[in-house]
């Protein structure tokens, strides 16, 4: 095998070789990066290099020439993936929205009980995307796993609509008022009834493991990173396709059955726009199984936790020559100082042999994938509590509103409608985001987006705050007018005097630290992310988004067990009814679980280092570092 140990990736100077020895020794002490081994003929765990990088290629996996790249993706590309993910998200929010509704009065399911398969429903749809992400990046490529993804989320969709159409499916609705709802007298739903609603819904929520980490990614795969206006493209992609339901007001017109189909129809019709666009997409190859790469850089590093940088079998770090990458779909990385025990995993030892197993010796850039998605994971783990914020807001808002007028004038808005407030203001909110702040701060800053990622992300934090501590502050006021009115134990009767559009204050506060906070947290990832796991990458903030739904579940099953007794008939803070319980407790303990988080957040932000930033940082130290001839190993 022709090896050599060079200096890489940049050429430097050369320096005297009666330095070489001392050079070689302090060089391996401080910067483990300076030496790399690198080899034209070794099997890797890909079985083989990848030379084109990241060059589009076409649904048979041809790159796409010069000439006709100019006739695919761009806004015509991306329109018809903007279908596709708006008929999701109208689904996501008519079903988050609806169900725990539907689950009461029709399934005749407890709130509780409701609010948590639901919660469910929201972080099965979300961490699921971690596998979506995975089939994208390593096997079927974006294109394919949002085919057969969005698939599934249809028949999942057309399995509800069945339940709310079928009265086979449903207990029977006869001599179930509200006074018979609000004393439990309603015949419940038999087992294998919930059963099948549990089944559908959740095959629903398991399509959109292949939606929510794909089609972002592949929206953005239309533009070309080399445009000035990539960056814009992508924002505006990824954010101006929020669309939001009118499920609940066919729901009052004509019921269940025909709300829940039309979600089941507007996904039908997305799918077929988006196969119609196919001829326009642009594809990324791709690059191979990320897990596996994961495996194999823990292994090797584990095999050789015991062999010390200064041994004298240590030959270098081992990485390929030139710009070719053993890894499909991304450039080389260079080597950081941080994790250094993974760096083993890349530890060129004269025992390795010629040519040495993938599960014993890595590439530094295989190396360096690792050590970016561990340097990811503290910020998307600190959006966890808005995600949990945003799921609590979408049950507990509804309990809420049961108690309020809904009046807009002569206009009264259904209870279930109140939840998409919050999104309503993302849409209105955006606008300004970038006709209003982003210029604005762009002077102010200098920054071409107005602020960082990272300190996007801290802004709508910080907004969460203020958003869940004035939500327990009306809580506390609607709760006691409740009880000075004499409505404490009717807790489905509207109160004429006081407006549901109070509410309307904590959502658009929640729809504000949304727009900060996702959108910068989503091109963090995007960006920041190795070029061959983006769909990981952005599946980082679904999975949040998931732990947040399934903590929301958790953390309301604790508070109902440490709040509530029901023995001595004390209620819990999350009880049914909203009047006797203490909602305001339970908002204020939300307030200083997330004061705590947004101090972990800006201790995370501050010690992390942009990629970009870091490859300078580790240019110019090695531009000043004096270094050696490039000498053979034998």
């Amino acid at each position: 095998m022709d090896a050599r140990e060079i200096r890489s990736p940049e050429l430097l100077p050369e320096t005297s070789p009666v330095s070489l020895e001392a050079t070689v020794e302090s060089h391996r002490r401080k910067r483990l990066g300076i030496y790399f081994l690198e080899s034209d003929d070794r099997r890797t765990a890909l079985g083989g290099g990848y030379t084109s990088g990241a060059t589009p290629v076409n649904i048979h996996g041809k790159p796409i020439s010069e000439v006709t790249i100019s006739k695919t993706g761009g806004w015509i590309a991306a329109f018809f993936i903007f279908g596709n993910e708006m008929a999701e998200r109208m689904a996501y929010f008519g079903l988050s929205v609806n169900m725990v509704a539907f689950m009461f009065y029709v399934m005749h399911r407890p709130f509780e009980s409701s609010a948590n398969a639901v919660n469910n429903f929201l972080g099965i749809s979300q961490a699921s995307s971690v596998l979506g992400g995975f089939l994208a990046d390593a096997y079927l490529g974006r294109y394919w796993t949002i085919a057969i993804f969005t698939t599934i989320y249809l028949a999942g969709l057309t399995g509800i609509t069945l339940c709310a159409t079928m009265n086979t499916l449903m207990p029977n609705q006869d001599k179930c008022d509200q006074l018979a709802l609000l004393l439990g007298n309603c015949e419940p739903a038999k087992p294998w009834q919930m059963l099948y609603l549990y089944t559908v819904l959740y095959i629903t929520g398991f399509g959109a493991a292949g939606i929510r980490p794909c089609v972002s990614s592949f929206g953005a795969d239309q533009f070309d990173e080399r445009s000035r206006d990539y960056k814009e493209h992508l924002d505006s992609h990824r954010w101006g396709n929020r669309a939001f339901t009118a499920v609940v007001y066919i729901q009052m017109k004509h019921g269940w059955g025909s709300a829940f189909g039309s979600l089941a129809i507007a996904m039908g019709m997305s799918n077929l726009v988006f196969f119609l666009g196919t001829p326009l997409y642009r594809h990324r190859l791709p690059g191979g199984s990320p897990l596996t790469r994961v495996a194999q850089v823990l292994v090797a590093a584990f095999r050789k936790r015991n062999v010390s940088f200064q041994n004298s079998e240590f030959v270098g770090l081992y990485e390929l020559p030139g710009q070719r990458s053993a890894i499909k779909g991304s450039s080389k990385i260079p080597h950081t100082e941080d994790f250094r025990c993974l760096d083993k995993a890349a530890l060129r030892l004269k025992e390795d042999g010629v040519n040495p197993s993938p599960w014993r010796l890595c590439t530094v850039t295989q190396v360096e994938e690792i050590k970016i998605l561990l340097k990811l994971v503290p910020i998307p783990a600190c959006t966890i509590m808005l995600n949990l914020i945003l799921t609590e807001y979408l049950t507990l808002s509804v309990q809420q509103a049961y108690t309020l007028n809904t009046h807009m004038g002569h206009l009264k808005l259904p209870v279930t409608c109140m939840p998409v407030f919050p999104g309503l203001s993302i849409f209105l909110l955006l606008s300004l985001y970038y006709s209003v702040f982003v210029p604005l701060s762009r002077r102010i800053t200098g920054h071409p987006h107005g602020a960082s990622q990272l300190q996007r992300v801290g802004i709508g934090l910080a907004v969460s705050i203020l958003s869940v501590a004035w939500a327990g502050m009306f809580e506390r006021y609607r709760r006691n007018y409740a009880i000075e009115q004499g409505y404490e134990a009717s807790f489905l009767t509207p109160m004429p005097d006081l407006s549901a559009y109070w509410l309307l204050i904590q959502y658009c506060l929640i729809g504000i630290a949304e727009v900060f906070c996702i959108v910068g947290l989503l091109e963090f990832l995007y960006e920041e992310a190795p070029d061959a796991m983006r769909s990981i990458g952005s599946a980082y903030a679904a999975v949040a988004g998931g732990l947040g739904c399934f903590a929301a579940t958790i953390l309301n099953n604790i508070v109902k067990s440490v709040t509530g007794d029901v023995e001595k008939r004390k209620p819990s803070w999350l009880s049914q009814n909203v009047n006797t319980g203490r909602f305001d407790y339970f908002y204020w303990l939300l307030t200083v679980m997330s004061v705590i988080n947004f101090c972990a957040f800006l201790l995370a932000a501050h010690r992390y280092r942009y990629r970009a930033k870091q490859v300078n940082e580790i240019r110019e130290q090695a531009s000043i570092q004096p270094s050696t001839k490039d000498h053979v190993v034998p």
